[in-house]
């Protein structure tokens, strides 16, 4: 990594110069750097439309996604998005002043979609999923005005498997977060380039930056969410099995259907008996 001031990003100004900063750094850019490259995302001379909280994630997104196009990595035009939902006491100035002092393209959107919220969901319940859908309808319309090709998001490794959790506790089925879809319009694509980076990673970095976090207490203030029930037991497994969440992901990338139990995606009644024989009839088979 280059550490001079004069060669870095302003994102990237008074970076620690520590070793473990360094190999943190490093860790997720090659986690990026994989996640854009295997599943596709650059469409060269596309727009993405980068979307911001100001939470720890989505400063990562911005730094690493600005460090790549620096480095002549990523060449795709960026421009950062925040939204802002309308929550009482939303300090709306911390990022505009912030993407300015780092020079970075950006679009601060108002819209008061706390009110909607707040009036439709009814009281004990979450908001998230309609404060969700409301966002992401908003950030589909921004895209489209600004040119944009693609909505890049900042969910990382932890939110899918989270997600995956919840489907599969709650929902009945067995998915999550994919890293890179098309909108229900057909017109957008959406990524998450931190599909591969663990949420402790986020957090380390974005605190090592000093970058000006911005809590969510629209939902995060929230007691019992199934997301936290989820992410609770996570930890647990997690604690008690150092790097059992990297596994689990990693088998998310690995799946047999035909050893589920999904007819629409593996046709069991095709199935039928192989005449090949081994060579060595007293070959005993592999179980698999």
């Amino acid at each position: 990594m280059l550490d001079d001031l004069d060669d870095i990003h302003p994102l990237f100004h008074g970076a620690p110069k520590s070793t473990e900063f360094k190999k943190l750094r490093k860790r997720i850019v090659q986690n990026v750097r994989e996640a854009i490259d295997q599943y596709g995302m650059i469409e060269r001379d596309a727009r993405w439309l980068v979307c911001l909280s100001g939470g720890k994630d989505s400063y990562t997104l911005l730094a690493i996604l600005n460090e790549l196009k620096w480095r002549g990595l990523l060449p795709v035009d960026l421009l950062a998005c925040n939204l802002d939902q309308g929550q009482p006491g939303f300090p709306s100035t911390v990022l505009p002043e912030f993407l300015e002092k780092m020079g970075v393209p950006h679009r601060i959107e108002y819209q008061d979609t706390y009110s909607i919220v707040v009036d439709k969901v009814p009281q004990g319940r979450t908001y998230c999923a309609l404060c969700s859908r409301l966002r992401r309808g908003n950030l589909y319309r921004i895209a489209r005005e600004e040119g944009c090709s693609a909505v890049v998001l900042g969910h990382h490794r932890d939110d899918i498997l989270e997600t995956f959790f919840m489907n599969l506790f709650h929902g009945s089925r067995l998915a999550t977060m994919p890293p890179k879809l098309v909108n229900e319009e057909g017109d957008l694509f959406v990524y998450r380039p931190l599909a591969h980076v663990a949420e402790a990673d986020c957090e380390k970095f974005a605190k090592a930056m000093n970058y000006p976090i911005i809590p969510c207490d629209l939902c995060g203030s929230q007691d019992g969410l199934q997301r936290q029930q989820v992410k609770a037991i996570l930890d647990g497994w997690e604690k008690n099995a150092p790097g059992r969440r990297q596994k689990m992901f990693r088998a998310l990338m690995n799946t047999r259907p035909s050893h589920l139990l999904d007819p629409a995606i593996f046709d069991f009644k095709a199935l039928t008996i192989s005449d090949r024989k081994t060579e060595n009839s007293n070959e005993i088979p592999l179980l698999r």
